[in-house]
């Protein structure tokens, strides 16, 4: 589409120069003739004033060299046209008035060099009026002027060919300069207006693979011509529509998972009161295969799961409503258990950049990790503290903490204690990576484990300092007071 514009376009330019450019050289080529036949013409009108007085030769020829610029003038009277002064000398001298009178007849002067054909310089006397004739090199002005004795002289005036066409090839490569500019700037005005076409086009074909390969953040924007624009429209109303879909899925299988977490973290704390026995064993030993089993599925599922949070703005989610909602989820089976529960930060909505669903995966891998690695009893806390660019989420616990918290970062490790599918940190890792933010594993003042999820506002890449591997960032003036603040539970 781009060529065939800019094909379009020189033909289209080229046409429009060649329809002014040649009559336009035309009309320059008939001025630079009219100039140098009127240089011609006042040439010739400065011999007749000396035409009308007098024939003599002398006295022409000192008029013609005068007048005329080069060798190029020439003056033809015609015979009889005599000078009246000399007539009047001729009868003084003769007593008999008849020869006197005659004193011979005058003879035909020409003066300078005659280029044109008798018979124009004939035909112009006879019809008394200026005309051009070709010659040899170029073209002479044949100019008549009537003498006092009444006759017609000819003056004539040879212009060179060169002095017809002088100027002429400057306008013509003016011409053709300017013609040659205006096919070039059509040709980049045309360039520029397929660029503007088929990016977005291209934009949209890009979008389409990205999409099809399973990126479901890919979008195209909104811009181009109205019928691309609307084709992008299309395009994005139909990506959200895929990613809502599978948004949804995702959300029904995370609360399958954990309706199946519910009663297995039961049925194993059940089993394990059963005492001894091989009935009791073998309860305990389908409980661990059957959790071995969910653990498989989960993991499966995490690794073959697409990105279905799609980029840009209105994505994300009210970080203290889901705390809110997932505490009231987890409370029932930490009061079971006799553990004490403490929530902070989630009076007021906290917006952050992320998915409902992926924040609610977070939540859950944590505080699932704190039922299957801490004694019953064991208290925990979740902490929200919103600042300006960044929001952090703190869940602790008073366990026994992790020993080695970067080996407990890396995919697929886990703990090492069973039931540990090595997923759960690594799912926090990214959502908060997601968002240029990181995690940090430490003390907590509760006496255990300490996860602080960053979550960037702003979508800043972090700041690495390298601290044992992990990855640190500056904090928020808010939130330091906050987040160093000792921690106690009711």
């Amino acid at each position: 589409m781009r060529w065939a514009l800019v094909k379009v376009c020189v033909a289209v330019t080229t046409m429009v120069v060649v329809a002014f450019a040649v009559p336009l050289g035309l009309v320059i080529r008939e001025m630079a003739r009219d100039r140098a036949f009127s240089n011609a013409e006042r040439e010739a009108a400065a011999v007749a004033p000396a035409l009308s007085i007098t024939t003599d030769r002398d006295e022409l020829e000192r008029v013609v060299a005068s007048a005329a610029s080069d060798a190029g003038m020439a003056v033809h009277i015609p015979a009889g046209a005599g000078d009246s002064g000399a007539g009047d000398s001729g009868d003084a001298g003769g007593g008999d008035g008849d020869g006197g009178g005659t004193g011979g007849e005058q003879q035909a002067v020409d003066i300078g060099r005659q280029r044109a054909a008798d018979k124009d310089i004939a035909t112009t006397r006879k019809l008394g009026r200026a005309s051009t004739t070709e010659v040899p090199g170029g073209s002479t002005l044949l100019q008549p002027v009537a003498l006092s004795s009444g006759e017609i002289a000819v003056v004539e005036v040879y212009v060179p060919e060169a002095e017809v066409t002088n100027g002429l090839g400057t306008a013509w490569a003016v011409l053709a300069g300017v013609g040659v500019a205006l096919i070039v700037g059509s040709v980049a005005v045309a360039d520029r207006l397929g660029v503007r076409m088929v990016q977005p086009a291209q934009r949209l074909v890009e979008s389409a693979h990205e999409l099809g390969e399973g990126k479901l953040g890919a979008r195209v924007p909104e811009e181009g011509p109205t019928e691309l624009r609307l084709a992008a429209v299309a395009f994005n109303s139909m990506a959200d529509q895929v990613v809502q879909l599978l948004a949804n899925e995702r959300e029904l299988a995370a609360d399958l998972s954990h309706r199946l977490r519910t009663p297995l973290t039961v049925l194993r704390l059940n089993a394990a009161s059963l005492g001894d026995g091989p009935a009791a064993e073998q309860t305990r030993a389908a409980v661990a295969q059957l959790e071995r089993e969910v653990d498989t599925i989960i993991r499966t599922a995490r690794d073959a799961k697409p990105q279905t949070a799609a980029v840009g703005v209105g994505v994300g989610c009210d970080a203290a409503e889901v705390v809110r909602e997932r505490m009231d989820f987890w409370s029932a089976l930490a009061e079971d258990e006799g553990r004490k529960v403490r929530v902070a930060g989630v009076d007021r909505p906290v917006r952050i950049p992320v998915a409902r669903a992926d924040l609610v995966a977070a939540l859950d891998a944590l505080l699932g990790n704190v039922f299957r690695h801490t004694a019953e009893g064991t208290a925990f806390a979740v902490d929200v503290h919103n600042g300006e660019d960044a929001v952090i989420v703190l869940v602790s616990d008073a366990g026994p903490g992790i020993a080695d918290p970067q080996a407990a970062m890396a995919r697929g490790r886990g703990s090492g204690a069973d039931g540990s599918t090595g997923l759960g940190l690594d799912i926090v890792r990214r959502l908060a990576e997601s968002t240029g933010g990181d995690v940090r594993i430490g003390r907590s003042v509760l006496g255990g484990t300490e996860v602080r999820i960053w979550i960037q506002l702003d979508g800043r890449e972090p700041e690495r300092r390298g601290h044992r591997g992990s990855v640190r960032r500056r904090r928020p003036a808010k939130l330091v007071s906050t987040f160093n603040r000792p921690r106690s539970l009711p």
